[in-house]
């Protein structure tokens, strides 16, 4: 069941939808309820992906076992190109060379997901 909601839009944003709603063939009511679509199922995949990597960076806190990612590269180029590749070995992450660097927020486009992120972090 469709619910009524009113938009307060700027006159230019307003402009903006119109045109593009009018060649698009699409009522611009059409045009902002896909729009709206669009970036709520954008910004659910984004939660759940740093979700995800919130998880992944906590299993990996947990057992410390980490690649680098130089040697990773350099194993599954050679592994294309049908060599024999060296097994790769894993190093403890406290003494892998990206631990020495600063904490950074991971996914950090918006002050919204920062505070999702440091707040997930702070839980630990």
């Amino acid at each position: 069941m469709a619910v009524t909601t009113t938009l307060k839009l700027p006159e230019a944003l307003k402009s903006r939808i119109a045109k593009l709603a009018e060649s698009a063939g699409k009522t611009q009511h059409a045009f902002m309820v896909e729009a709206l679509e669009a970036e709520t199922q954008r910004s659910e995949l984004r939660r759940d992906f740093v979700g995800s990597a919130l998880k992944a960076e906590q299993e990996v806190a947990q057992y410390g076992d980490v690649y680098s990612m130089d040697a990773v590269h350099r194993y599954f180029s050679d592994k294309l190109a049908g060599k024999s590749p060296r097994q790769i070995k894993a190093t403890k992450l406290a003494s892998h060379p990206a631990a020495a660097l600063p904490s950074t927020p991971i996914f950090t486009t918006s002050p919204t997901r920062t505070r999702a992120v440091a707040a997930a972090k702070s839980k630990r």
